[in-house]
């Protein structure tokens, strides 16, 4: 795989970026509110506690940008120890499943009427082997501090991997969890990509729209009607 980055920021020299990505991601580096936002990481992971750890912060770009055919869009990542793991929602299979993905898990079942295939354990990579993009919003987060590096600009940079998808591929199931995913729904022409939104899998929203949501199967269903592989959940 490899990988390139500007060399003021060591996020990504180990990060397991696809070289599919390259183009996109080489472009984003160079630009100005990139360099900013490099500078604060360097800046945070020198002085503080910040996960994911810095070789998984680019994880979700190790999926094939030509095999993706669904996107799940989080908020931030995990901030507590061993959780996050560069996939938004997942983590590593030894790591306690967190209420969110149990909900998600629950909805799984419930939609599908079977079990999710990752169920049991909360590593998400078998989802992503099948091209599902696992985005979070802001990729970085400061340890037991939610939303903490929000405003730096990972915004900006996840907004444009949002546009640079819905511009260069076809037929992709958008599914925005929450406020700050739904935030992306302007970015996506309905035309031709179709959107599933709901509330956030969490325990303090899950009952507020995401239980009986039944994101799965619909995504499932575009996918069937556009000739594509459906995803085992």
């Amino acid at each position: 795989m490899g990988t390139s980055v500007h060399a003021d920021t060591g996020v990504a020299k180990k990060s397991p970026i696809h070289e599919s990505w390259k183009p996109f991601l080489n472009s984003e580096f160079e630009k100005p509110y990139f360099k900013n936002l490099s500078e604060f990481l360097k800046a945070e992971y020198n002085t503080k506690k910040i996960y994911p750890p810095k070789s998984y912060v680019f994880r979700a770009f190790s999926t094939d940008l030509d095999k993706v055919s669904v996107v799940i869009l989080g908020q931030d990542p995990y901030h507590t120890p061993g959780a996050a793991m560069g996939l938004a929602f997942s983590v590593p299979k030894d790591a306690e499943i967190p209420p969110s993905l149990l909900n998600i898990y629950k909805e799984i079942e419930d939609d599908l009427g079977s079990p999710s295939i990752c169920a049991g354990a909360g590593d998400l990579s078998a989802w992503q082997e099948q091209g599902v993009l696992l985005l979070n919003n802001v990729l970085t987060v400061e340890s037991h501090r939610a939303g903490s590096h929000r405003g730096h600009g990972w915004e900006t940079f996840t907004e444009a991997a949002v546009r640079y998808l819905n511009d260069t591929r076809d037929h992709i199931v958008f599914i925005l969890w929450g406020r700050d995913a739904r935030s992306k729904k302007p970015l996506i022409d309905s035309s031709k990509h179709l959107i599933l939104e709901s509330a956030h899998p969490s325990p303090l929203s899950a009952h507020a729209g995401f239980f009986g949501s039944k994101p799965f199967s619909g995504a499932n269903e575009f996918l069937r009607g556009h000739g594509l592989s459906e995803i085992r959940w």
